[in-house]
């Protein structure tokens, strides 16, 4: 199974969360949509620490470049 991006998964969860306010999800269903947007929220959550770690070690050696002056 290919992993989703953070965009499917959101977009994803956006459309399960617009269900469930317009009560378009029968009580049958709800449970296992539930579960599904658990699940769609670890991923993002997932997807935006790396990132964020990602970005933040980048963003470390950038300050700590030193330019070689030439002589």
């Amino acid at each position: 199974m290919k992993m989703q991006t953070y965009t499917e998964a959101y977009q994803e969860l956006q459309s399960i969360v617009e269900d469930i306010e317009n009560a378009e999800i029968n009580i049958d269903d709800l449970e296992a949509q539930i579960k599904r947007a658990s699940e769609l929220l670890k991923i993002c959550k997932d997807k935006l620490y790396k990132t964020e770690k990602s970005v933040l070690k980048d963003l470390e050696e950038i300050k700590s470049y030193e330019i070689d002056e030439i002589k």
